[in-house]
């Protein structure tokens, strides 16, 4: 059977998520194809991508499954609707708002590994209109295999949210460290931000690169990982993706801190922690290993092969044990404003196709 897939997304930071899907199930000679929500997103797909204009072009092409990226998507596109997360568990905000949070649109959970799978499956005995499988997470197959670092001198990859009240970007004093230890020479500082964080914010590191300090304006972020020895972040998803590598990250007052982190709370111990960190210390090193095996237990680079061997499953298999979504009128009728349709008919006549 060709199976016809939709890759739904908001923002650019999903196509690292999306590529590596896409992949996948073009290899397998299924179709794909990319729907984005969000006009300025649009113009930044690359011209190799098969993409819907709009949404009555989602509708038409009549999707067997909806990959989404995206916290809420479009009830009404037919197809099963997969949610593969936009990025790890950050705890940036409570279970209740946060990674947990069900918003009823979404018949299956691809999760990232037991950290995810265990609460989710614990949702899915509550509501039982939705199924958990742990795929892992395909962001981070380019990831693997692991490559070993050969620089002239240690390389420091600096990351950061873009939440004012988690991102070291908003804080002066850690921004003005960066530049002093930039200059000293001892490292080479990689700066990668989040697209989301304000322009002023982006412009600032930008005006500070020097011959050991550059900007990369990407979100294809998974190949400065893999020339990085370690991290410097605040409480940002890609620690995990970081971290998966066995490298040790550096945080500046992390959320929720960790035996796998080096977390400071001072700038004035910023530059001990790094100096730390390239030492690979033992005791951070095996609780890494321990956070891996609870986060990601995946090191084959396949996590998109058992999604999208999941989704077919899915499909497939017989879903009549599942109770009914939630009618979710507020939240569908924020879907369709913003995809400019009249929602109020549109609400009355639609219960999930699936």
């Amino acid at each position: 059977m060709n199976y016809r897939f939709l890759i739904y997304i908001s923002y650019s930071y999903a196509f690292p998520i999306g590529e590596p899907l896409e992949k996948e199930i073009l290899r397998r000679g299924y179709e794909v194809k990319w729907f984005s929500d969000k006009e300025e997103t649009k113009s930044l797909f690359s011209k190799e991508k098969q993409v819907l204009d709009n949404i009555q072009e989602a509708i038409a092409y009549q999707p067997h499954v909806v990959l989404s990226i995206t916290d809420s998507i479009a009830d009404f596109i037919p197809g099963i609707k997969v949610q593969v997360f936009h990025g790890f568990l950050a705890n940036k905000h409570s279970a209740k708002k946060g990674h947990f949070r069900i918003r009823g649109f979404f018949d299956l959970y691809c999760t990232q590994g037991p950290s995810t799978t265990e609460p989710f499956k614990k949702l899915q005995k509550k509501y039982q209109h939705f199924e958990v499988i742990e795929t892992g997470w395909s962001k981070v197959d380019p990831l693997f295999p692991i490559e070993k670092t050969s620089t002239e001198k240690p390389v420091i990859l600096i990351s950061s949210t873009f939440s004012p009240k988690y991102s070291i970007t908003y804080v002066e004093e850690v921004i003005n460290e960066i530049k002093r230890l930039s200059k000293t020479g001892k490292w080479e500082f990689k700066i990668v931000l989040h697209p989301k964080l304000p322009k002023e914010k982006i412009e600032v590191f930008k005006a500070m690169q020097n011959e050991n300090l550059t900007y990369y304006d990407t979100t294809d972020i998974i190949p400065l990982f893999k020339t990085a020895d370690i991290m410097f972040s605040d409480t940002t998803s890609a620690i995990t993706e970081f971290i998966l590598q066995k490298k040790p990250v550096v945080t500046f007052k992390n959320n929720k801190p960790g035996a796998h982190l080096i977390n400071v709370t001072e700038v004035s111990e910023i530059e001990g922690a790094l100096s730390k960190a390239l030492t690979r210390p033992q005791p951070v090193m095996e609780a890494i290993q321990n956070y891996i095996e609870f986060t990601h237990p995946y090191y084959d680079g396949n996590s998109s092969q058992r999604v999208i061997t999941s989704c077919i499953e899915f499909l497939n298999s017989d879903r009549s044990y599942l109770k009914k979504k939630p009618i979710n009128l507020i939240r569908k009728f924020k879907v369709r404003k913003e995809l400019g349709l009249n929602p109020i008919p549109n609400i009355m006549e639609s219960v999930s196709t699936y």
